[in-house]
């Protein structure tokens, strides 16, 4: 297979189309063609100021910025490999995960300074730091300074097969050393190719790209397809609600991506009572259970929202819904994608039928590479071609997917399963609950039990006894949690995900 380099490619097809606006800076758009030219100058430092080849690690540490989606792309141009790191781990955490990788080159952005110095002296594979930002750290070479010493011209090309690398996502653990996942040429074109042809992705799309470029969903959801297509994204540091309004009202975002924490702070807002979607024709939600609220909200705005479904090891873009079945199948993600398959099995790994839930398991070349440095890993996740999602779903009589929960969330109350993400749906129902989470908990006589986690609405009243005796009335029995906690707010990961573990070893121990 042939892979080119993708901005040149784009600048030859589209060069006068606008690619993103720094939204971080000053809101100046970019065409492809500048950007093309942006990025060969990165990479021409890379080759010709620091040596960096096919096949070499370049590790970045930094928040979402321009410089960070020219690495990916200067990246491509050298066959180089970019390993994102993700700026919430402790140092510890970032040596170990940096050591693993063994990049020879580290790039780092200014706030982060204090520990890159920290780190230095057990980085034993980096040759060189690299600034973003002019500060003074050393004889380190800046960004800024170097810029104007190289040219914008073409790299010369590298030949790029179907399985090179081309970044490598760490993804999370609950216990020790977090595993690589290969993200390669095979894997990112596919998810790019699946999503266009499948969402129905067009050239006119505006897309805030706010979700944290450490991950694969801010890299790969939405940011790598919409260049693949030729579209505009707005480069974002973060997700800012006040920034995403103006955004949504005043640059025609025409479709936008984000995690359910986030919807939910978007609908409790000031601002969303009057905020005109006129222009956004579709949102989604990933990386967990959206609550029922958060669709009817959106609906009664006249906007088509979804539920999409990926891991790092897949895409990360999985199923679509069809639209004629949104407001029917709430929650539903879908069928897969146009090159993807998936088939549920039970424990011992039999095929299950229609409205049988069981693990989620997922084929096609959206499928990562394997984990860097792990074949045993790679090995028990990917088994006879099928990757091992660990996840659980179950699918109607149509064809289309639920997903009911984590495998290792799921909760087993004295012989009956009970999954969260039913249970959370309907605590988010309550008017007073502003999140919530259920977590297992030991018990001598079931098993385990399920206790809530509960962040009230600012000024919300609301009891233990309460909330267990309404959500009794709305579910059955042993789904209902045995015990409420009550926190001002849930701790949530990089990606704005509720952080499941961090309570757990909170309140579950």
């Amino acid at each position: 297979m042939f892979f080119g380099d993708w901005l040149q490619r784009r600048e030859m097809l589209s060069p006068n189309k606008i690619a993103f606006i720094d939204a971080i800076h000053d809101g100046r758009p970019i065409t492809y063609r500048e950007w093309n030219r942006q990025a060969n100058r990165l990479a021409n430092f890379f080759r010709g100021g620091l040596g960096i080849g096919k096949g070499d690690r370049v590790s970045i540490y930094a928040m979402n910025r321009v410089e960070y989606l020219d690495a990916l792309f200067a990246c491509n141009k050298l066959g180089a490999i970019l390993h994102v790191l993700n700026w919430r781990l402790t140092v510890r955490e970032l040596e170990g995960i940096i050591n693993d990788a063994t990049p020879r080159v580290l790039l780092y952005s200014q706030e982060f300074s204090s520990q890159t110095d920290e780190m230095r002296p057990q980085l034993l594979s980096v040759e060189r730091f690299v600034g973003l930002d002019q500060v003074t750290c050393g004889q380190d070479p800046h960004w800024p300074v170097e810029r104007d010493n190289w040219p914008t011209s073409q790299p010369q090309p590298v030949e790029l097969d179907w399985q090179d690398p081309w970044m490598i996502c760490y993804t999370g653990g609950t216990s020790g050393l977090p595993k690589g996942a290969i993200l390669n040429y095979r894997s990112v074109t596919a998810n790019a190719i699946n999503t266009i042809v499948s969402w129905g992705l067009r050239p006119d799309e505006v897309i805030p790209q706010y979700m944290p470029f450490f991950h694969t969903g801010g890299l790969n959801c939405l940011t790598t397809p919409l260049v693949y297509l030729g579209g505009t994204s707005i480069v974002c540091a973060g997700f800012d609600i006040d920034q995403l309004f103006d955004q949504i009202e005043e640059q025609g975002v025409t479709f936008f991506f984000a995690v359910p924490a986030m919807f939910l702070m978007m609908i409790q807002h000031p601002r969303w009572e009057s905020l005109d979607l006129s222009n956004v024709r579709l949102v989604m939600s990933g990386g967990g259970t959206c609550p029922t609220v958060v669709f009817e909200a959106f609906w009664e705005k006249g906007v088509e929202f979804k539920t999409g479904y990926g891991l790092t090891e897949a895409g990360p873009n999985t199923f679509w819904l069809p639209a004629e079945y949104t407001r029917s199948k709430v929650g539903a993600v879908g069928r897969p994608l146009f090159h993807i398959d998936v088939k549920l099995v039970d424990e011992a790994g039999a095929e299950l039928g229609s409205n049988e839930t069981g693990h989620l398991l997922i084929r096609g070349p959206h499928v990562f590479g394997g984990y860097w440095n792990r074949p045993e890993a790679t090995d028990k996740a990917i088994v006879d071609g099928w990757l091992r999602t660990g996840d659980l779903a179950r699918r109607d009589e149509d064809g289309d997917y639920y997903i009911v929960g984590r495998l290792k969330d799921m909760i087993k109350s004295g012989g009956e399963n009970i999954y969260p993400a039913e249970v959370e749906d309907v605590m988010h129902s309550h008017p007073a609950v502003a999140e919530a989470a259920l977590i297992p908990v030991p018990d001598p006589k079931w098993g385990q039990v399920g206790w809530a986690i509960v962040a009230l609405k600012p000024g919300g009243s609301l009891s233990e006894s309460n909330l267990i005796e309404w959500l009794r009335e709305r579910m059955a029995h042993y789904k209902t949690p045995k015990s409420v906690v009550f926190v001002g707010t849930l701790p949530k990961t990089g990606a704005n995900k509720v952080d499941k573990q961090l309570l757990i070893e909170q309140y579950g121990a």
